[in-house]
């Protein structure tokens, strides 16, 4: 295969993943404090809401480390799956986070500057130092995510972007997202105050405000569709799929694949389920020999399959037969 199984990189990368986030949170913090004693000077709504971005930033990482603590907690009798999900939770909540303490206030300084009374501008210049100094913190942050998604996606030789649309981390999605977004709003923010000291009209400044509430909505609707995906219940990697139907149609117990289910229950942790015709000259005996052997292949082969169950199925059952068609089709390609 061209490119290896998703996820493989999560379990070896919570540490990185940690990390990341704190690196992110400590800077958020900072930048929050710099960014509202600027706005409060200036009185500028772009360098306002851009305070209440990075707060919502800030907010977002404390929630980041509240799913990478809680997720990694073992099974139990109450949830003998683990807590791997939670992870998909409070990142969730992070994306919530974000478009309600940076978006709808964003918006509302935007709204209000542009159509209410006109508003004079104080001391710009401390709103310009202000912004190139959280554009360099900013920047130390998003080169720490931007190494570990180039790392992860390189070691699945795959584009930054597709690793990205198919990870199954959401924390280091997040904090990769989020200070895109940062440093694409303070560039926002210099142009409306800069364009509001050019002309003398704080609509400029009303309009970057607009401007960066629809940045963080934009990016809060990307990671909570991300998530509810995973929360909902969805597939591993395709690749990983194939990968293993494969490996399941080479043994040679097995006559043919009926039907392949997997489930991602947290990050690099992968449930499959697999219904197969096996050689109807087996014994019970080798039957169970036969699945307890494949089995541990499939563990040894693709260390994200975390629980692995096998089922014995005649592939010619029309009820099986017309299910596994509904799900995916005329041809077997889930």
């Amino acid at each position: 295969m061209s490119e290896e199984p998703a996820g493989q990189k999560a379990s070896s990368g919570g540490g990185e993943s940690t990390l990341t986030v704190v690196i992110a949170l400590v800077v958020n913090l900072v930048i929050a404090i710099m960014k509202a004693v600027a706005g409060v000077i200036t009185g500028s709504a772009a360098m306002l809401s851009e305070a209440a971005h990075s707060v919502a930033d800030t907010f977002t990482e404390a929630l980041l480390l509240t799913a990478l603590r809680r997720s990694g907690r073992p099974a139990d009798r109450r949830h003998p799956f683990g807590y791997g999900k939670e992870r998909y939770f409070w990142s969730m909540l992070a994306a919530v986070s974000i478009f309600v303490s940076g978006a709808v206030f964003a918006f509302y300084e935007g709204f209000r500057t542009v159509f209410g009374e006109a508003e004079e501008q104080t001391s710009p210049i401390v709103a310009y130092v202000v912004l190139a100094l959280a554009f360099v913190l900013e920047s130390v942050s998003w080169a720490q995510a931007f190494r570990q998604v180039r790392r992860e996606s390189g070691e699945l030789n795959r584009s930054i972007v597709a690793y990205l649309r198919t990870s199954d981390d959401p924390t280091v999605k997040t904090v990769f997202l989020e200070d895109s977004a940062a440093l694409t709003g303070l560039v926002i923010a210099f142009l409306g105050i800069g364009l509001h000291q050019i002309t003398g009209s704080s609509v400029w400044d009303g309009v970057a405000s607009i401007a960066i509430g629809l940045l963080l909505a934009a990016v809060a609707y990307v990671l909570a569709r991300t998530n509810l995906g995973l929360i909902v219940g969805q597939q591993a990697d395709v690749t990983l799929v194939h990968a293993v139907r494969l490996r399941l149609q080479a043994a040679p117990e097995v006559e043919q694949v009926v039907d392949v289910l997997t489930m991602l229950i947290g990050t690099g942790r992968v449930l499959l389920c697999a219904r197969l015709d096996y050689d109807d000259s087996l014994t019970a005996a080798d039957l169970e020999h036969a699945t307890v052997r494949i089995a541990a292949e499939l563990h040894a082969e693709f260390p994200d399959l975390d629980e692995i169950f096998l089922e014995p199925v005649p592939r010619t059952d029309p009820e099986l037969r017309a299910r596994v068609l509904g799900r995916y089709g005329r041809t077997f390609d889930p």
